[in-house]
């Protein structure tokens, strides 16, 4: 029915299609994305958030104090302690590909709750058929300096 592999390209009224309308749309779609995804937004954006914006950028402590007062709301409304909530936390920043940043911060908190160094690998085992070995094995260089360990020869942890 269909011919030998490919052969349907060759044909001309489907060719035709494909240059004409189909193609366009999707080079149209495809460069108005693209132009979505480099291009900055021209947002008109007030005072307050372009120094909150700032702070968090440069690491202001007062910010990053504000920063952790709704993490403490967040972890209340949650209703886990927060050893728990800390552990579930690195496990979302291993599901997300997180930046490294994170797990600094993270890991910092889920030992300041009383987390051990074997729990934080507990959860990278338990979630490891969920998010891919792949984002487990990425975390797990950050994890380490993170913990204070030395990252092993041989590895490539650009």
């Amino acid at each position: 029915m269909y011919g030998k592999p490919g052969q349907w390209l060759r044909d001309d009224s489907i060719r035709g299609g494909l240059r004409g309308g189909i193609a366009a749309a999707l080079r149209k779609r495809t460069t108005e994305r693209n132009y979505a995804m480099t291009t900055p937004a021209k947002a008109d954006v007030d005072d307050a958030t372009k120094d909150a914006l700032t702070g968090l950028a440069l690491g202001d402590v007062e910010v990053l104090e504000q920063a952790l007062e709704l993490r403490e709301a967040w972890q209340e409304r949650s209703g886990l302690d927060a050893r728990a909530f800390s552990l579930v936390k690195i496990a979302a920043l291993i599901a997300v590909d997180a930046p490294p940043a994170s797990y600094l911060w993270q890991v910092s908190n889920a030992l300041d709750a009383g987390a051990t160094p074997n729990e934080i690998l507990g959860v990278m085992r338990a979630i490891a058929p969920q998010v891919g070995g792949p984002r487990v094995v990425a975390a797990a260089p950050e994890i380490m300096v993170a913990l204070g360990l030395s990252l092993p020869p041989g590895g490539d942890f650009d």
